[in-house]
């Protein structure tokens, strides 16, 4: 019993509440999902409205659960889906459209033609990303460009830009606060991390008024009061952070080196680079870690844009299985796939391929193909895509010892021990793997006095199990090259 902080999760297919306590337990939470939007191939929305009511509904019963059992919650830590981009009108907080989700591709032309004109490096030496549609900047573009009149309802101060934890922010706030952080800044390609700044050169080339977007705060710092009557009193929001960053931090990935890998709807590779920004020659993303009390901690990361969202299609899309705790079993069922692979390039290639144009395809088929096979064929798509983004880190001369891994997959024991065989690693899984909400608690918990600095905050991350490599080396090779015949089809 005491004081506790309320982690609010909103990531691209649910949302998320979760209580946290003084020794990072989990106290309460609860979760609920929201529908996904496909206006044509390659696009992705959801509806502003579902993200905001879902998040208050889980919002609500985690706080009231904790309350009843003599906790108090002291302040709110937000964590979100990047890149994911909204507009909204400053005087009602209506959104202009839906929101546009960083899995749409829409905007690919749009990159290519920027790209073709030589404008990949300013944005790379700027923002440490690349020119693609995985970022916001061109779908904060599209959307000024395709709902009538909002280009010059944008330049007149009337709208607002957003990724999800502004347009939270706003919503909790009863419209009184217009704010982000670094680590969502650094995801739009507009935001130099080297100056910490909006650039005005990258606005210009993306055509974005500035009066369009929120003033940029430190990770850990006072970002306002919710509306009194959301949650029967004013609770401070004291934490923001992108989701990745979050699990960075949720892992206690401190050390300069320091490695996780994140597998939820997309899989996401994060290494602590320390106060210094690293640039990789094998398309990585260097990208801010967090910043907390003014200094800036950067990161590399590797982003695959499709990891449980396969094991989600094999579901909902293809009817292969009843629920995503069935695959471990089928995955057991049988010695291999039979020489089946998946690339689930849904929504692209992300890194180190960056293919806007790639679509998933299943290879190795045969009569004797059973489900079992595809099911099987799609857990392993999520190892090899992680062995991808390893081997990019180890050609810029980084070669982690192991990987800490979070998310809701990594509850699969089956998948974690391919995970090690093919990375030739040891898997570490921590008994909190829901890392990114812990790492939004650990920011207002940090402002709040509730956690202290970071060696204090790691003493209370505890391990629940290692995984290590027992494959050999030979079958490694075979399976791997296997694996590079089917991303070349692609």
């Amino acid at each position: 019993m005491g004081n506790c902080v309320l982690a609010l999760d909103q990531g691209t297919t649910s949302s998320r509440a979760i209580v946290f306590d003084a020794d990072a337990t989990i106290v309460s939470v609860f979760q609920q999902e929201f529908a996904q939007i496909y206006p044509a191939p390659a696009q992705v929305e959801h509806d502003p409205s579902a993200i905001w009511q879902s998040t208050l509904a889980v919002a609500r019963n985690a706080l009231q659960a904790a309350e009843r059992n003599g906790h108090r919650v002291v302040a709110i830590g937000i964590t979100n889906q990047r890149e994911t981009s909204l507009v909204w009108d400053r005087r009602n907080g209506k959104p202009i459209h839906n929101a546009i989700v960083w899995q749409d591709r829409r905007t690919a032309a749009t990159c290519s033609t920027l790209a073709d004109a030589g404008h990949g490096e300013l944005v790379s030496a700027r923002t440490g990303l690349l020119l693609d549609p995985y970022f916001s900047a061109t779908k904060i573009g599209w959307l000024l460009d395709h709902v009538p009149g909002s280009r010059k309802r944008a330049e007149t101060g009337e709208l607002a830009f957003g990724t999800v934890d502004s347009f939270l922010l706003w919503k909790l706030t009863g419209g009184r606060r217009h704010l982000t952080d670094a680590t969502n800044a650094s995801r739009t390609c507009l935001f130099d991390i080297h100056s910490q700044q909006w650039d005005p050169d990258l606005l210009a080339l993306f055509r974005i008024p500035d009066g369009l977007l929120p003033e940029v705060r430190d990770c850990a710092d006072e970002y306002g009061f919710t509306e009194p009557e959301l949650f029967g009193r004013a609770i401070p929001i004291r934490g923001m952070v992108g989701d990745q960053q979050g699990a960075l931090l949720g892992q206690a990935c401190f050390e300069t080196g320091s490695i996780k890998s994140t597998y939820g709807t997309g899989c996401f590779v994060v290494m602590n680079t320390g106060s210094m920004p690293a640039q990789s020659t094998h398309r990585l993303l260097t990208t801010v870690a967090w910043r907390i009390d003014g200094k800036v901690n950067y990161a590399l990361e590797g982003s695959i844009f499709v990891a449980g969202a396969a094991v989600q299609w094999l579901r909902d899309g293809i009817g292969l299985l009843d629920n995503a705790e069935q695959s471990e079993a089928m995955a057991r069922s049988i010695d291999d796939t039979d020489g089946v692979y998946l690339v689930p390039a849904f929504t692209g290639l992300g890194a180190p391929h960056w293919r806007a144009d790639a679509r998933g395809i299943l290879s190795g088929l045969t009569r004797a193909t059973q489900r079992a096979h595809i099911v099987r064929a799609a857990l392993e798509a999520t190892a090899y895509q992680t062995s991808d983004l390893l081997s990019a880190m180890a050609e810029d001369g980084i070669s982690p010892r192991s990987l800490r891994v979070d998310g809701g997959m990594v509850r699969n024991n089956w998948l974690l021990q391919f995970l090690a065989d093919i990375v030739d690693i040891p898997v570490d899984r921590p008994k909190v793997m829901e890392t990114t909400a812990l790492g939004a608690a650990y920011l207002a918990g940090r402002q709040s006095d509730l956690y202290g600095d970071f060696d204090s905050f790691a003493a209370l991350c505890r391990r629940d199990a290692r995984f290590v490599p027992d494959m050999a080396q030979d079958r490694r090779n075979r399976l791997l090259d296997g694996w590079y015949r089917a991303i070349a089809q692609v």
